[in-house]
């Protein structure tokens, strides 16, 4: 069920949800299908009986109807992806923030002079001075390498001990990156020797999030007037500290990335993640504008 708290403002709403308030407040009519969200915003006051909207909204839905830019933040870990984001208005800026297991989606504004810091707090950016030396600070393999030991993860049991999942997690790497080609020939492509294999198998236990932030606005793309995107992908390891993912670089597009892709994950830390952070946002110069606004 929807839910707001009227102190911040703050809004629990779930995607439907948030379609219906879009509909509604440019003035076009809500798809049958939505009739149940509608029906629930309305019983929880965000809507009167005659489809007009609270005005708690009104910020909200501004920045929504008319974003300059969207900022996009897909985090995995063992729970599962949670989607969050920051939307940039003209006027307002709306972060919103998934929970794990539920439908709905925290929204609340965010004052202008703190969108890095609240950038960063969506990721849990920690400056830490307990990060352990990883001996290595690039690790290289593939993509079917990568996702056969993060994958293995499923099949631990909760109670496993560290050195039994760590050997579980090399297991799986070391099996995957030994697999047949379709010749029949062995492929060393995704290979890790050691110490590589042994930090991997380590990285995956402690990861904490893989996540990928992205900025999108109206822009220049290949010098035509289109959309514009930067981003980057980040592994949080816990102790031991911070993985750039340079490959694949992102933004990835669909399509653009295979099993037999590289991958290649370098050791950074919060003062470096912070700037990749500020550096994703554009200058006002690489926005355009669209007449009338």
């Amino acid at each position: 069920m929807p839910s707001y708290d009227i102190t911040r403002p703050r809004f629990r709403l779930s995607d439907e949800h948030v379609i219906v308030l879009t509909e509604l407040a440019t003035d076009r009519p809500v798809p049958d299908e939505y009739t149940a969200a509608r029906d629930e915003l309305r019983r929880c006051g965000l809507l009167g009986q005659d489809g007009e909207l609270s005005v708690l909204l009104l910020p909200v839905l501004k920045t929504l109807v008319n974003p300059v830019v969207v900022v996009s933040l897909e985090a995995t870990g063992r729970q599962g992806t949670l989607n969050h984001g920051l939307i940039i208005g003209e006027d307002h800026v709306v972060a919103h923030q998934s929970w794990p297991g539920e439908r709905e989606a925290e929204y609340t504004t965010v004052e202008p002079k703190t969108l890095v810091w609240a950038m960063a707090g969506m990721v849990n950016l920690q400056q830490s001075a307990a990060v352990r030396d990883a001996g290595l600070a690039v690790v290289e393999t593939t993509v079917a390498t990568l996702e056969a030991g993060v994958g293995s993860m499923a099949d631990v049991p909760a109670a496993a001990s560290g050195g039994a999942e760590r050997d579980h997690i090399r297991a799986a790497l070391e099996s995957a990156a030994a697999a047949l080609e379709p010749s029949g020939t062995m492929a060393p492509s995704g290979t890790l020797d050691e110490p590589a294999l042994t930090l991997l198998a380590d990285m995956i236990g402690e990861l904490r999030s893989s996540w990928r932030m992205t900025a999108a606005w109206r822009g220049r793309d290949g010098g035509q007037d289109g959309v514009a995107v930067r981003g980057f992908g980040v592994w949080d390891c816990g102790p031991l500290g911070y993985w750039h993912r340079e490959l694949p670089a992102e933004p990835v597009a669909p399509g653009q990335v295979g099993p037999d892709s590289a991958v290649r994950l370098v050791r950074t830390d919060a003062k470096r993640v912070w700037e990749m952070i500020t550096d994703l946002l554009p200058e006002e110069g690489e926005i355009r504008r669209v007449a009338g606004r």
